[in-house]
């Protein structure tokens, strides 16, 4: 059994290479495949120029990952099925481009493309003044802007792995710091990796306080999907708890929540609040399948780590971003100040760490995605609750 771990960027050691790839063809030999690489490479040009790009291609499934986009997703592929979507912002955009305070809070929006993108993690949610009261009862107040910024944030460090045990995994860290002097102080670490040859990725995360005070934490994935996972008659299947409509405007679609329209221009987003539900191992899985049934994309992680779900819908044409948003998350994407009143915003107290991990698996095969879905309806208790209004403890409406 053999390891090789390769530093791609080492700020503090001055370490960074430009261009690297290493797959079958030198020699370490994966039990799970044989057409394996990872590779790294710098987009140059236009937006992007200066993003990096790292590639884990585990002989069936590909993904690339943005170490200059904190640790984001881009895009990726298995068995030629494209896991992506189409964004009105085409490629990845260089943080340095991108103004958060633009358009009141929104400059967010100017670099959303990814395939999963993390909001936080000092805040996620809408823009606006968040408010806190301390014990003697002062208030003070803080900007917010849409999503918070580890989205765009470059990571210091960067380590590609390869380790032949088992089927053999590859694996790509990062570790990016969201810090200011007299403010919020998280680093989060983050490890992509794949086992050679499957139709699934983990995502592991660990956020740390490396501070001497308390620090909030709010966490949320902002995971995308577009065709072919989308289209109109794709539906989500899920062990649901409860669901309720995000605002008026949702509720009006409450009946068909699970089930997706087709694109039609200037139709307005829809959200929708979850409580879902664990297996007997703490597990929640989430299913998007298109509506032949025969692809699908599932997620699955542990409820007490992201008990939070939404489930985004943009149903505008094609040109200006069909998508949908799968997102586990600590909290809901409202306001702070609203999550912090409902208890949904975590304190870590100065050492302290919070991890979470996703795995996400891609289905090609009618069986397959049949299979997935009766695991997931198997697993419901009872009869979910459907709200037809937003409810006071999940939407500030």
């Amino acid at each position: 059994m053999s390891r090789v771990e390769t530093v791609l960027t080492d700020v503090d050691a001055g370490v960074w290479l430009d261009a690297w790839k290493t797959g079958a063809a030198d020699g370490l030999k994966l039990a799970g495949a044989s057409g394996w690489s990872i590779s790294k490479t710098r987009l140059r040009g236009g937006l992007s120029d200066g993003v990096d790009v790292v590639t884990l291609d585990n002989g069936a499934l590909s993904m690339s990952v943005l170490p200059t986009r904190g640790m984001g997703l881009w895009k990726g592929s298995f068995r030629g099925l494209p896991i992506e979507w189409r964004s009105p912002v085409a490629r990845p955009v260089n943080p340095q481009f991108v103004n958060l305070q633009e358009r009141g809070g929104l400059g967010w929006l100017a670099g959303f493309n990814e395939l999963m993108c993390r909001c936080g993690l000092a805040f996620n949610g809408p823009p606006g003044v968040d408010r806190i009261v301390d014990g003697d009862g002062n208030v003070s107040e803080s900007e917010l802007t849409l999503h918070g910024k580890i989205a765009n944030l470059p990571a210091h460090r960067v380590i590609a792995e390869v380790d032949d045990d088992g089927d053999g995994t590859l694996s790509v860290t990062g570790v990016v710091d969201e810090t200011m002097m007299f403010g919020s102080a998280l680093r989060l670490t983050s490890t992509v990796s794949t086992k050679a040859g499957s139709n699934s990725l983990t995502i592991t995360d660990t956020v740390l306080n490396p501070s001497s005070q308390p620090m909030e934490l709010e966490l949320l994935y902002h995971t995308n999907i577009g065709r072919p996972f989308l289209d109109e008659g794709s539906r989500i299947v899920a062990a649901i708890e409860q669901v309720a409509p995000r605002d008026a405007h949702s509720a009006k679609a409450a009946d068909s929540f699970d089930i997706y329209p087709g694109p039609l221009a200037g139709r307005p987003e829809e959200a929708f609040f979850f409580d879902l539900q664990a297996d007997g191992d703490g597990m929640t899985t989430v299913l998007l399948k298109n509506p032949a049934g025969d692809c699908g994309l599932q997620m699955r992680f542990a409820k007490q780590q992201l008990p939070c779900f939404t489930l985004w819908k943009n149903p505008q044409a094609d040109e200006d971003g069909f998508v949908t948003g799968l997102e586990p998350g600590t909290n809901f994407p409202n306001l702070k100040t609203f999550e912090r009143e409902q208890g949904r915003v975590i304190t870590l107290m100065p050492g302290g760490q919070y991890t979470t991990k996703i795995e996400l698996s891609v289905f090609d095969t009618a069986e397959a995605v049949a299979a997935a879905e009766t695991a997931i309806r198997e697993s419901q208790s009872g009869e979910a609750v459907r709200h037809a209004a937003p409810i006071a403890k999940l939407s500030p409406v």
